[in-house]
């Protein structure tokens, strides 16, 4: 056997020594600034956690920025949202990125605003002040320019749900060139100015003859916007049927008190939905 004394094992001898001590001051390792900007972009929430309050991340990731390169920080926004599913923390890099490197926002805009959600973060990070500006400046503005003209004027009705700010407010922030009389109309129906009511999409036109003859059939609008309408079970039961994943989760008491459950044949077709694989992967929902 081979001289012990000379060829003991050397587990754990040529392991790194702790360099640093973590909120509860126990040894940990310290990251570099592309690490801890990667970990944040990915877990951090912007809100009161037991370890660090909204205010101190925000501050955190602002500093870890201003030491990343604007390519490091554009790859972090595309991850963050399309793998990590974060929504204001993308939206936060997006806004550093107009100040500290304006031609990688522009590649990875569309990616990462991606719905009416994510461009009202953006407009209301930018519009704070917290990444060095309060105005939206030429590029953001034609950048979300060019997001209304991507989407479907149906898909732009749908996105009206949701304040501080609204779509109308970013309407009136950046002005976009409407493409056609139906656009058009849309925008002043919005944000209320005056317009061809014969000329709205017909989501806006079933909406509006729903409003004023409940007895109609229900617009595939989101819920929010038919609440405060005078509901009965039998609108509720078809808002029940036509529900999103993420929609039906949130809203189970709400169906239960507008009687959906006793419709025949809705237990099973909304507990259908909640099991299946396919749809709760398509809601990007977290574990």
């Amino acid at each position: 056997m081979a001289n012990q004394s000379l060829f003991q094992s050397l587990r754990g001898k040529l392991l790194r020594h702790a360099d640093a001590v973590n909120e509860e001051f126990a040894p940990a390792y310290a990251f570099t600034p592309r690490q801890a900007l990667a970990q944040y972009a990915t877990t951090g929430c912007l809100n009161q956690t037991f370890y660090a309050t909204a205010e101190e991340q925000l501050e955190k990731v602002l500093s870890l920025c201003r030491d990343v390169d604007g390519a490091f920080i554009a790859k972090t926004a595309v991850f963050s949202r399309e793998a990590g599913y974060m929504k204001d923390m993308p939206a936060l890099l997006c806004a550093v990125l107009s100040t500290k490197d304006q031609s990688r926002l522009q590649h990875v805009f569309p990616r990462v605003i991606d719905n009416g959600k994510m461009l009202r973060n953006f407009v209301q990070i930018m519009r704070s002040g917290v990444t060095g500006r309060k105005s939206l400046g030429s590029l953001p503005k034609r950048l979300i320019g060019d997001w209304f003209e991507r989407q479907s004027e149906a898909y732009l009705f749908e996105a009206t749900v949701g304040q501080k700010p609204s779509l109308a407010d970013v309407i009136k922030m950046v002005h976009p060139k409407p493409r056609s009389a139906s656009r058009e109309a849309l925008y002043g129906y919005l944000i209320g100015r005056p317009h061809d009511a014969e000329a709205l999409p017909k989501i806006v036109r079933d909406f509006e003859s729903f409003k004023s003859n409940p007895t109609a059939e229900v617009p595939e609008v989101p819920f929010q916007l038919l609440t405060a309408l005078n509901l009965g079970q039998r609108e509720w039961v078809e808002i029940a049927r036509r529900a999103s994943w993420q929609m039906t989760r949130m809203n189970l008491n709400t169906f239960a008190r507008h009687g959906v459950f006793a419709e025949k044949g809705m237990p099973e077709l909304i507990a259908n939905r909640l099991r299946d694989p396919q749809v709760i992967r398509r809601a990007k929902v977290f574990p």
